[in-house]
């Protein structure tokens, strides 16, 4: 059998003498191992424990792709994540996952999601009328709202208090910052169980989940439709014809709000603060969104319309992708160009590093939308920022409309300033950006 002895192994010690390092940003150690040694590097992080770090782009699309039957889900998103959100899309794996995917992709047909359209409008011109101009404003907490308040009208329409919005948002932030001290600090594990901090948070999970039935079971007795996400997952039927039982409903719609809006505030703030760097891009959308004007406000017209916005955010995320890492599990033994990997070997995929990989990127640290003017399709084997395959985010259209809404109206009201010298980020679960501080001027 082939042995694993190819791929160079990062040993326990350099993990341990690293690790306060590693707990404020793992992405300058994990480079510097790349540039020693190569794509691909096993880390150990245990006595028997290791990762693969890969930033192959070819192994990617492999597992994620071509070969995503024989691969799986990490126990990080499958047990660690799902004790905080519940067994949903996000976390579930076999026959149960491919279930709740054919269930609940109708809902985000493109078709359905023009009838959130206006709702969607509506939550980022709200925010938007808060911020003040002539003044500095740090701009991730006007996007992390924005964003929350859009996946709770396009899920809720305008049916819940604002105690409920917020008390939500809370809960949402609060279980992603126990997650990242439970990953980045494993060897804790024993400590977060014995004081209580885990079940702290799962406490708070459970208070969500009562937050969501209370909702949910308000539209179910007002006999009244809002045509939001919520209906349409109360209107999806099984292959019986059956509906979903309340408790996947809320797993759900948990799992909406932490995959939902999070990302989408980080990939807004980013190409905030590139166009600040970069007013030349911020006329050309201006320019863009003027000559549009008459072309309709529905989904598919402004994703087709907004080709330059459409490729300066995808350039954001290529340089600051959210998900900035992928993880997988082989189910059996598996060869790839030459390395072999045990069954249940973890794979962890660097989507910031192949995203910025020299060998795949023309001037790869540099902001060119310019290159996905003719589609970002023509990049697919090497850029994933909503992953790839079966498992590709089942809210890429959504996300993508909200975000070209977002920018379209901003530089439409405000020319952007910076006020930061480099832009700075924050890996967590998701990569947040950490200085964001920009001035806002009426056009």
């Amino acid at each position: 059998m082939p042995k694993q002895n190819n791929i160079p192994t990062v040993p326990l010690k350099a993990f341990i003498k690293h690790s306060l390092e590693i707990l404020q940003n793992p992405l300058p150690f994990h480079l510097q191992n790349f540039e020693k040694l190569g794509d691909i590097f096993r880390l150990k992080i245990g006595l028997t424990n290791s990762v693969f770090f890969s930033r192959n782009a070819a192994l990617a699309e492999y597992v994620l792709q071509k070969n995503q039957k024989n691969y799986k889900k990490s126990k990080i998103q499958t047990q660690d994540l799902a004790k905080y959100v519940g067994t949903g899309l996000l976390t579930a794996e076999g026959e149960h996952w491919r279930t709740q995917r054919r269930l609940i992709q109708p809902a985000f047909h493109k078709k359905q999601l023009n009838k959130l359209t206006e709702s969607i409008n509506n939550a980022i011109s709200e925010e938007y009328s808060k911020i003040t101009p002539h003044t500095v404003v740090n701009v991730f907490p006007v996007f992390n709202d924005l964003a929350f308040q859009t996946v709770v009208k396009s899920l809720f329409s305008s049916a819940v208090d604002q105690n409920s919005i917020n008390r939500l948002q809370y809960i949402t932030e609060a279980a992603q910052r126990m997650m990242v001290k439970e990953l980045r600090q494993p060897y804790l594990g024993w400590w977060f169980t014995a004081s209580g901090k885990i079940k702290k948070h799962i406490d708070l999970t459970i208070e969500a989940r009562q937050i969501l039935k209370t909702i949910v079971n308000e539209r179910k007795s007002s006999g009244k439709r809002a045509d939001d996400l919520l209906d349409m997952l109360l209107d999806a039927k099984y292959d019986d014809g059956s509906a979903m039982q309340e408790a996947q409903l809320l797993d759900e719609i948990l799992i909406l709000f932490t995959a939902g809006h999070e990302t989408t505030a980080n990939a807004l703030t980013f190409t905030c603060q590139l166009l600040a760097q970069h007013p030349e891009w911020q006329d050309k959308i201006f320019d863009e969104v003027t000559s549009n004007k008459n072309q309709g406000d529905d989904l598919m017209t402004t994703l087709s319309a907004s080709k330059l916005c459409k490729a300066v955010i995808e350039e954001s995320m290529r340089l600051y992708p959210p998900a900035y890492f992928i993880d997988r599990v082989n189910i059996e033994a598996d060869t790839f160009d030459g390395m072999h990997f045990e069954p249940d070997s973890n794979l962890l995929f660097s989507v910031y590093e192949i995203h910025r990989h020299p060998e795949l990127w023309e001037q790869p640290n540099a902001f060119l939308p310019q290159r996905f003017l003719d589609g970002s399709q023509k990049f697919s084997s090497q850029y994933f920022p909503f992953g790839a395959g079966p498992r590709k985010c089942i809210g890429n259209n959504f996300a993508m409309f909200e975000m070209i809404v977002a920018i379209n109206q901003l530089v439409s009201k405000f020319k952007i300033y910076p006020h930061f010298k480099t832009i700075g980020i924050t890996p967590l679960i998701t990569l947040k950006p950490k200085n964001a501080n920009l001035r806002f001027e009426e056009r």
